[in-house]
């Protein structure tokens, strides 16, 4: 068992946990180049940018947008996520998903990426989006742990500020998908911890 304060490890997700860009990036028309094919999954709807886009609209079919929809669902994680979530629970932590979305996208990212929490917090579920205090008030309250024995684990600066907010610790995962607009020397110092990836995280933790 664990000799440190810290019950609970909450994971956002998408981003964190999981390549979205791999994931998009297959399922969109190869013959697009890929610093155009990124723009894609980067705009907020697929089609408000094929309208900015007509030359590839006709790439676009049903079948190809329903194609680009489906990605969200099957998804792969990260190289370093499933050990370093491994070593989590052998260390005897409990393990969580706590993301924005629907439960169902959470059920079939875990099947797709082949992660396996505690349980799965999903905005749906909660009644309330991140990074409002309150969603993580609510996942605490959930699994009746105090926010000093919590932490947030995510690649999202706007995340980990709406747990600190909430009282969490927060350990901070650089990610080159996300966060591109961040000043990353202001989010250091925002985070009990950053790292470049999720190799350290069961040693990091345990120093909290």
């Amino acid at each position: 068992m664990t000799h440190t304060n810290i019950k609970a490890v909450f994971f956002d997700f998408m981003g964190t946990c999981l390549d979205w860009h791999s994931g998009t990036i297959k399922a969109l028309p190869q013959t697009i180049s890929e610093s155009e094919r990124i723009e894609v999954t980067l705009e907020k709807t697929l089609d408000a940018l094929l309208e900015k886009r007509p030359v590839h609209k006709h790439l676009f079919d049903e079948k190809t947008k329903e194609r680009c929809i489906t990605a969200w669902h099957s998804m792969p994680a990260w190289p370093d996520v499933a050990r370093a979530i491994g070593q989590l629970k052998s260390a005897g932590y409990e393990v969580f998903v706590h993301a924005n979305g629907t439960t169902r996208l959470q059920l079939d990212l875990c099947k797709s990426s082949g992660l396996s929490f505690n349980m799965l917090f999903s905005s749906q579920l909660l009644g309330v989006y991140k990074p409002a205090p309150e969603s993580y008030r609510e996942v605490l309250r959930l699994v009746n742990v105090k926010p000093g024995e919590a932490v947030l684990v995510a690649a999202h600066a706007y995340d980990t500020r709406g747990a600190k907010e909430a009282g969490m610790k927060t350990v901070y995962i650089h990610r080159w998908t996300d966060d591109i607009n961040e000043d990353m020397e202001i989010v250091k110092g925002e985070n009990d911890f950053f790292l470049e990836d999720m190799t350290n995280l069961a040693a990091v933790i345990k120093q909290l």
